[in-house]
């Protein structure tokens, strides 16, 4: 297999799969520290050249990773249905970028084709296209999941709400979820983050949050992040559990590395379904990826950072999540420098992981010693909002207090839906109509007149 394009009267010439797809990518400072960028302009536009004329089979014949040395690989390509592929299987990567953007192909196509396409397939198209083909793409593919209420559909944005404490105080996290509640915040789910990694404090965590949603009736699911171990664990303890989270990338080794394998979320998946707690669907995993993390763990087998992260999401696809959320500036600026780069990867995630037919949200974010700040998170926080993101995180002030690191606000979700004309989960929707917080008319959210509305009373306002 020969992989060369002559630009500029300089031939180029890539030795594998790997070299191209990372000479392919977009400057990051992740590909920068690995090794693996491109060394100049020149170079990554010859690159795509390159790519844009392989074809897609190529990707079944040549794998990144071989497939005897990593479980995420065997996965990819044991699931591969090639009745799924045929449509688009005598295409090159560029063919396959001008059908995805063309009007005749819509969404019901893009499901489709989805359980035939592999990561590295839409991680290579993802590398030939501009900012605006990934939104216009994305956008098109509606992706629903369901528990205690409907996500992912077309004109909804969900958000969850995030009310993390640097002592897991459960007065100061309910005070914060009432916070987001009365934003209209909160129907993808109500997720905390403990700073204390333990099943007994996750079971009192779980606990209040279970207590809250049964006395309000609310049409939403908690979780609490903590390792899927313990959560097997508080699911045997008969905790409350609705979803069960795990962090997870794209390699056997940095899989091995977050302490998980695929036969131990195959049991928590198994575990949590057999609860039976969901009430319109059984959708009843979360995972959370991010561009780095097998960089990170010194996993990555020499591949790009992007593909490797759009590996990840084969891992999600096979275990039907509710949510998945990339944490697209959380682990700092050695692997996405700033802004740009941010924003660019936060859009590449998002359409691969919809184009593999994963639900994906983003935790629009970044922290303090990136170049970037909070106008560019809104940048691509109302990018995601066009592109038809599934939901967006929204903390306390955009500020978490417990992990460091800069988000979206409460009032952000709110600012992106108003921009763009989204809603609330229906469920939900509906939920806050009857606490007088929303009109369904105008799709807004109403000041509730504090202390005398239900919701308020939850935490004893008036107390």
């Amino acid at each position: 297999m020969i992989l060369a394009a002559t630009l500029s009267g300089e031939r180029f010439v890539f030795r594998d799969l790997r070299h191209l797809l990372a000479a392919a990518s977009p400057l990051r400072s992740g590909d920068q520290l690995a090794g693996l960028a491109a060394v100049s302009q020149t170079e990554r536009v010859a690159a795509r050249i390159a790519l844009a004329d392989l074809p897609l089979q190529t990707f079944l014949e040549h794998q990144v990773i071989p497939y005897e040395a990593d479980d995420v690989t065997r996965l990819i390509l044991d699931t591969h249905d090639a009745g799924a592929f045929a449509p688009v299987g005598h295409m090159t990567v560029g063919a396959f970028r001008d059908w995805l953007l063309a009007h005749e192909t819509d969404g019901v196509s893009l499901r489709a084709v989805a359980p035939g396409l592999t990561p590295e397939m839409v991680a290579a198209v993802s590398k030939i296209m501009r900012n605006q083909d990934l939104i216009a793409v994305s956008r098109k593919i509606e992706i629903v999941t369901r528990f205690r209420n409907t996500i992912g559909q077309h004109g909804v944005l969900a958000s969850r709400l995030q009310p993390n404490h640097p002592t897991d105080d459960l007065k100061g996290i309910a005070i914060s979820t009432l916070d987001g509640l009365l934003y209209g915040c909160g129907d993808a789910v109500i997720g905390i983050n403990p700073a204390s990694d333990s099943v007994e404090n996750g079971l009192a965590l779980l606990d209040m949050l279970e207590t809250l949603r049964i006395t309000y009736d609310i049409p939403t699911q908690s979780c609490v992040l903590t390792h899927v171990t313990n959560t097997i664990e508080i699911i045997n303890r008969g905790g409350p559990v609705d979803l069960v989270f795990q962090s997870i990338a794209g390699t056997q080794k940095a899989n091995e590395g977050f302490g998980v394998t695929l036969g131990i979320l195959a049991e928590a998946h198994d575990a949590a379904r057999a609860l039976g707690r969901g009430t319109c669907g059984q959708n009843v995993m979360y995972f959370e990826t991010g561009q780095g993390a097998a960089l990170s763990a010194d996993a990555h087998h020499g591949v790009d950072q992007q593909t490797v992260e759009t590996r990840a999401y084969a891992v999600a696809r096979a275990f039907d999540p509710l949510l998945v959320n990339t944490v697209v500036g959380f682990i700092g600026p050695e692997y996405l420098y700033d802004g740009k780069q941010i924003l660019r990867a936060g859009l590449e995630d998002h359409f691969c992981a919809k184009l593999l037919g994963v639900p994906m949200g983003c935790d629009v974010c970044y922290t303090n010693h990136a170049e970037a700040d909070q106008d560019d998170m809104d940048a691509l926080m109302l990018l995601l909002g066009a592109a038809g993101v599934t939901f967006l995180i929204g903390v306390p002030g955009a500020d978490d207090i417990m992990l460091n690191y800069q988000s979206l606000a409460f009032s952000d979700i709110l600012t992106t839906r108003a921009i763009l004309g989204l809603r609330p989960a229906p469920e939900f929707a509906q939920w806050l109509e009857r606490m007088a917080l929303y009109d369904p008319q105008t799709a807004r959210m109403q000041a509730p007149a504090l202390p005398d509305t239900p919701l308020s009373r939850m935490i004893g306002w008036d107390s």
